[in-house]
């Protein structure tokens, strides 16, 4: 153990900043009446907005800018920082770069966020040329020397107070930059800042701070997308599993904050509470890890939040229940707003410090009133022990505690026992009444107190009633879809049946044309019929909220549509993932093909699936000659749907009901889309294909940060696309202005031969995908687990001469990653043809003739792009990470599908005209 006077002072150091020594700040915006002795009261002035007016000098508000000319933030100020800018395809994006300079320190976040990276958080910069030795060497040397100042001298407290601003050549804290970032960006990159922190498993930001404006901001709105999992109680089975938001949620809080000064981590003292084992996973930032001792500049008020959740493992759980865990960067003499807000929301609070002294004493006297249980932890050799016992004992009774609530740690303390101490007080409140509070509940006290909370935007609300208006008539999900959605059900998949036999005459040799005429009767009858409905409330509720001339109320009503759904969805659907498996196994014979492999929710794209049928019949009316071409109502439907994936929204372009694509629909949207990019309609098309839950997904939403269903919505069977700009500057090199990206979703389930039409339905869909495709992304799950009707995509398309540029990824996505390469036998892929293989060359006619399959050029050892990606998770779920493997495995698969891209691999790229001809051909 390091002596105190060495490591204990090097370690507080950097806790302690220039906004806290400003007496001024600290009491700005309190009162103070003097009661018997030294006994007081607190109240606020004339009210909160006044305590945060007061609660940054003037000094600070030119510090945060500093800080955003440093960052290069300092433009998004007005205009703010938009999720479509984060995504954008550009140089950046094909190397695995580190940051020079401190401009480069968002986007480098941002990407390895995107990526799902455990070091995005790493500030650490490389410089090209390295600086003169002079000058570092004798700034580490003071650095040395400032370590052994004793923090009584009153001289040492100066040197303390006094901050430089980070130079190009200092690492940014990283608190700071994820401050300066958020308080740079939209609501919707704010939000997905947040939601891959979730992911990553670190802590979020609940309380953000802004000296610039005199406000902190409550981040409800930047948490409204987290979903989290966990199993209630041992033993682990489906009746256990638990599956909420975790804003919805309610759960106990325990709040750690910093008096004045504290030898002892907060940060590193919650992140031993929620690890479990030996195993240290690094939630909160603190300052024993890389850059964790560069001082704070703007992020000081900060407040952060965790939860812990339990796996249902007795040998894993530290708590039977989801608890959450708040953190307050800076002292609370500083920051009471947020103090008073912490105590308010949690069940008990634990104060660190080394010293209480009368002011402190008197901060902790005005919360005589609360009913949270408070408990000290005190490094007494850094304070006065006399003094701290003194006002210790005035403080039993005015905060309702005993000698059990004072814990002592110092350097000789073994951390094990007190960590497990820390552990006991919580499972003992826990045992007992408490408080459980869900983040609303705390936005509700934070804006009692006087802080912002984001969702208070009159656009967010306005988005909110409307979706409310939509999801009050939901009161079963199956007739809502029956009395509200007419047009879907029995005459779509009526006439999309109509429609492929149709499509098959096409190319019969001598198609008879009385079978013709009939088919073209049956369709006009089935449209006829669609055509003669109106949309319903919901539907035309749906289509005034996308058509908002406002595109953040157009974005906020989507996301409050897709949550107020999911709220609505059958309970049968909160199921274990492995549940879900075993429904698809399950279903892995003969099946009605309109029979879905589990229960499908109800979601936005039902609503746009809706819009698209009132297109289709009016649209296959007006060609037969039926209706007027003036005389059309949804006509604008096209336009209002391509504006929503020009914002980032997967369309369906498979209907997962009837699977089948309703081309007019399709090609009407390509058609506006085009309209809309104008120049920049240069195209290439990345698919991804595979069974069901083998991480394709996953896989794609890592690469390039986008939005498609995973976890329990791994069953949805519509292929979906979205839309990701490349940078003007890099679509040159390129060779694209856009990739267009199709999850193919649960359409391939990996059906068996003996299932007939299944089979012949889920090739035809794989050509159709693949047909479309300028690369192709194979997922498996096992080596041998190639889907036969992919295997048929292939040998179809062979014939064609058109073969996209593909690469097969073996990866398992519930599979715990291990320390290490995995290699796997490439030689299984090469094996002859196996059952499925041959049973696909018999329905392309091939008989007991492999040359076609073997001839294809992923039997070719040469020409293989094989990628074994590790496991996703870091741990062991709910608690588990996404593993750093994992991260980098992906970014090299990205990083080799954009080469091969610019490289001209992937076959002809292709402009949106050319895809509509496509589309219609295949």
């Amino acid at each position: 153990m390091a002596s105190p006077g060495h490591s204990d002072l090097g370690e507080v150091a950097p806790e302690i900043k220039a906004s806290e020594r400003r007496t001024a700040v600290a009491i700005a915006d309190l009162e103070w009446r003097e009661m018997e002795g030294d006994d007081c009261e607190f109240r606020y002035g004339d009210g909160a907005n006044e305590a945060q007016d007061n609660d940054f000098p003037t000094v600070e508000r030119s510090r945060f800018q500093e800080m955003l000319s440093l960052l290069g933030l300092e433009t998004y100020q007005a205009q703010k920082l938009s999720l479509q800018d984060s995504l954008q395809i550009s140089f950046d994006s094909m190397k695995n770069w580190a940051p020079q300079v401190p401009k480069d320190l968002p986007w480098n976040f941002l990407r390895k966020l995107q990526a799902l990276n455990a070091e995005a958080r790493n500030t650490t910069m490389v410089l090209d040329v390295l600086p003169d030795a002079r000058p570092v060497e004798k700034e580490s040397q003071m650095e040395e020397e400032i370590i052994y100042w004793d923090p009584a001298d009153d001289l040492a407290a100066d040197i303390y107070s006094f901050s430089e601003l980070p130079t190009p050549d200092t690492p940014v804290n990283p608190l700071d930059l994820l401050c300066a970032l958020l308080l740079s960006s939209d609501s919707f990159l704010q939000q997905e800042i947040v939601l891959k922190m979730a992911l990553c498993q670190f802590a979020l930001p609940l309380v953000l701070p802004d000296s610039e404006n005199h406000y902190h901001t409550f981040l409800l709105w930047a948490m409204r997308g987290i979903v989290r999992t966990w199993w209630s109680q041992p033993p682990r089975g489906v009746g256990s599993f638990r599956e909420d938001s975790v804003v919805l949620s309610r759960a106990p809080a325990f709040a750690f904050v910093r008096m004045d000064v504290s030898s002892n981590s907060k940060s590193q003292l919650l992140n031993a509470v929620l690890s479990p084992g030996h195993r240290q996973w690094d939630c909160f930032w603190h300052r024993d890890l890389n850059l964790g001792t560069n001082a704070r500049e703007i992020s000081d008020g900060l407040v952060e939040i965790s939860w812990f959740f339990p796996s249902g493992r007795e040998d894993l759980d530290i708590f039977p229940e989801p608890v959450a865990f708040l953190n307050l960067r800076g002292d609370i003499g500083s920051h009471w707003l947020q103090f008073k807000l912490l105590t308010e929301i949690s069940s008990a609070v634990f104060i660190l410090t080394d010293n209480i002294s009368k002011k402190e004493y008197k901060l902790l006297y005005s919360m005589k009133e609360s009913t949270t249980k408070y408990y000290f932890i005190l490094s007494p050799y850094r304070g006065k022990r006399n003094t701290n016992l003194r006002f210790l004992n005035k403080l039993i009774p005015v905060l309702k505690i005993d000698h059990s609530h004072v814990l002592v740690k110092v350097s000789s303390t073994d951390s094990d026992s007190f960590v497990k101490r820390i552990r006991a007080i919580v499972g003992n409140v826990l045992r007992a009444p408490c408080r459980r509070v869900s983040v609303e509940d705390m936005a509700h006290a934070a804006r009692k107190l006087g802080l912002k909370v984001d969702e208070d935007c009159e656009e967010c609300q306005k988005a909110k009633d409307r979706m409310e208006r939509i999801t009050r008539k939901i009161k079963d999900s199956d007739a809502y879809r029956r009395d509200e959605l007419r047009l879907q059900g029995d005459p779509w998949r009526k006439a999309a049946q109509v429609e492929k036999e149709f499509c098959q005459l096409q190319w019969a040799a001598d198609p008879p044309e009385k079978h013709r005429a009939e088919l073209r009767r049956r369709l006009l009858e089935l449209r006829m019929q669609q055509n003669g409905h109106d949309p319903s409330s919901g539907v035309q509720e749906f289509i005034s909220g996308i058509s908002s001339p406002s595109l953040s109320e157009k974005q906020y009503f989507l996301r409050w549509m897709e949550w107020g759904l999911a709220r609505v969805a059958q309970p049968r659907l909160r199921q274990p993932p492995e549940m879900l498996l075993t429904l698809r196994t399950k279903h892995g014979g003969p099946t009605d093909l309109g029979e879905p492999l589990w229960p499908e929710p109800l979601g936005v794209e039902h609503f746009l699936r809706e819009m698209g049928q009132f297109y289709e019949a009016e649209s296959c009316l007006v060609e037969a000659g039926r209706l007027p071409a003036g005389q059309r109502r949804f006509a604008h439907f096209p336009g209002l749907a391509s504006e929503l994936l020009l914002t980032g929204l997967p369309l369906e372009l498979i209907d997962g009901s009837t699977l089948s694509m309703p081309v007019r629909w399709v090609t009407g949207l390509l058609k506006e889309l085009h309209l809309r990019l104008e120049r920049r309609s240069r195209l290439v098309v990345l698919s991804a294909l595979g069974v069901p839950c083998t991480g394709k997904s996953t896989l794609l939403n890592t690469m390039f940060g986008l939005r498609f269903a995973t976890g329990k919505s791994c069953g949805s069977r519509g292929a979906f696309m979205q839309l990701i700009t490349v940078a003007e500057g890099f679509s040159q090199d390129l060779g694209c202005d856009h990739i267009l990206v199709i999850d193919s979703g649960g359409l391939i389930v990996g059906a068996l031969t003996s299932a007939g039409d299944r089979f012949e339905l889920e090739a035809s869909l794989a050509t159709l995908l693949m047909g479309l495709s300028n690369v192709t992304v194979i997922s498996l799950a096992e080596t041998k687990d190639i889907p036969a009707a992919i295997l048929h995509a292939f040998l179809r398309l062979e014939k064609t001469g058109h073969m996209p540029n593909y690469q097969f990824v073996y990866q398992n996505l519930h599979e715990v990653s291990v320390p290490g390469p995995r290699p796997r036998d490439k030689r299984q892929l090469l094996d002859p043809p196996g059952d499925l293989s041959r049973a696909a060359a018999q329905m392309e006619k091939q008989g007991d003739s492999f040359r076609a399959l073997a001839g294809l050029a992923f039997c070719d050892p040469e020409k293989q792009h094989i990628w074994h990606i590790p496991g996703l998770w870091h741990g062991a779920p709910p608690m588990a990470a996404v593993s750093l493997a994992y991260s980098e495995a992906i970014f090299e698969l990205k990083r080799c599908l954009l080469e091969n891209i610019r490289n001209g691999l992937s076959n002809q790229n292709k402009n949106i005209q050319q895809l509509i001809e496509l589309v219609r051909r295949l």
